[in-house]
């Protein structure tokens, strides 16, 4: 006998309110973040960053520390929730078809090519810095959902959902970057057993396995398999979603029978509320004493301001306006180009994934990674103000409040995607 559902609403849909709140959380610890560093606090905001706290778990990483607990350990985590999030869009979201998945992709892989040329226009012949080409083609979902839900009803649905869904498949990009570009030296005994525990996870998907604590106890196993094999660690947190089991329930998708569902829901609150706020504090503390225009023209922060306020904009909203030309999708429903074009520019922040990458692009070169931070500060500061600034004045359209109804009961309900303009007899 199947088990009742949650409630009617899925993750994706509470997710287009209520990510909103872990976006403003975010910004309130990057805001935080920099008042510590630019402090009286600021020995002591570094001194807890780099405080060892664990053993050595793997040679190359040396004693745990604060800093690689959060970003090696719960930025698995934050991960896992995201390749979650990606499966149940696949598999029973609005990312289950071809058609629904064809503008999201191609806009996502526009935002993410043409940021990081531009990236390696500007930077790419300096000696050191051609590998942070990746840096730039993040979207952070937290911080650009907050931004929008700042506009209230102003903002049609369709673009919520549209943000939404790119930075998904934007997500699933860099996951890919980080697994092929910035992984050096592999341990292939530990790659190995790491193999091996997830094929075991997805056994027991295969057989029925339903409760989560097996799931979990090897996902962990899988952790530190990944963490030893010379992959980035967090690479395992969207391997172990692939692995959990999701009960396809057209309608009403969140179904208390599936494992998959109920692991989302429950790591939800903890992924937008501690771990990537957390993790914002930890990684957006940068020092901007003496700071003048001259270091913001660096050619390192130039490049990935460039990429992400510049970039971004342009692939997305090009990606968009040709793939409606050429009749390979129908427009937002609902919104203006002008509001599209908002959203590209919203797109932009780059956050939390531009920090995570600017880490692992320069590793061990520290003063390269400040040099990132301010670059990723200010294209994503830019982006957000220009975006809300465009979204807020641009006029709705004429028939807005009609359509805007319509929308919102198809997000409520398995309607149409809201991303589809298509005429209907």
């Amino acid at each position: 006998m199947n088990a009742a559902p949650f409630a009617r609403t899925s993750v994706l849909r509470r997710f287009l309110s209520s990510e909103a709140a872990g976006g403003i959380v975010l910004m309130a610890a990057a805001a935080l973040a920099l008042v510590v560093a630019n402090s009286g606090l600021a020995e002591t905001y570094q001194h807890w960053l780099h405080a060892e706290t664990g053993p050595t778990l793997s040679p190359k990483l040396g004693p745990m520390t604060v800093h690689l607990w959060i970003n090696d350990g719960l930025m698995a985590v934050f991960f896992l929730f995201v390749g979650l999030e990606i499966r149940r869009e696949f598999v029973d979201g609005r990312l289950a078809s071809w058609r629904q998945r064809r503008l999201p992709m191609i806009a996502a892989a526009a935002g993410m090519i043409v940021p990081a040329l531009l990236y390696l226009l500007v930077a790419g012949r300096t000696a050191g810095l051609a590998n942070g080409w990746a840096i730039p083609a993040a979207t952070d979902i937290a911080f650009a959902i907050g931004v929008l839900a700042l506009l209230g009803s102003r903002a049609p649905a369709s673009l919520k959902l549209f943000l939404t869904t790119v930075a998904i498949v934007d997500d699933l990009g860099a996951v890919a970057i980080i697994a092929l570009a910035y992984t050096s030296t592999i341990d292939t005994l530990a790659l190995g057993a790491a193999a091996a525990i997830w094929f075991v996870m997805v056994a027991m998907g295969k057989s029925g396995v339903a409760r989560l604590w097996p799931y979990l106890i090897l996902a962990a196993g899988l952790w530190y398999a990944v963490l030893l094999s010379g992959v980035h660690a967090t690479v395992a947190g969207v391997l172990a979603a692939a692995a959990i089991p999701v009960v396809a329930t057209p309608g009403a998708p969140d179904d208390a029978g599936s494992p998959l569902h109920r692991l989302e829901h429950a790591l939800a609150p903890l992924v937008a509320f501690a771990i990537v706020p957390l993790f914002g504090f930890a990684n957006a503390g940068v020092s901007v004493t003496g700071l003048g225009v001259g270091a913001l023209l660096a050619p390192l922060p130039l490049a990935i301001a460039t990429g992400l306020f510049l970039g971004k904009q342009l692939g997305i909203f090009a990606a968009v306006r040709l793939c409606c030309g050429m009749g390979l999708a129908s427009p937002l429903r609902g919104a203006t180009w002008l509001q599209v074009y908002g959203v590209a520019i919203l797109c932009g922040i780059g956050f939390t994934m531009s920090l995570f990458i600017g880490a692992l692009a320069f590793a061990g070169r520290a003063d390269l990674i400040e040099e990132a931070k301010v670059g990723i500060l200010a294209g994503s500061f830019l982006s957000a103000v220009a975006g809300y600034l465009v979204l807020r004045f641009a006029a709705p359209r004429a028939d807005f409040a009609a359509v805007e109804a319509r929308a919102n009961a198809e997000i409520d309900g398995d309607g149409d995607s809201i991303m589809d303009e298509e005429s209907r007899a």
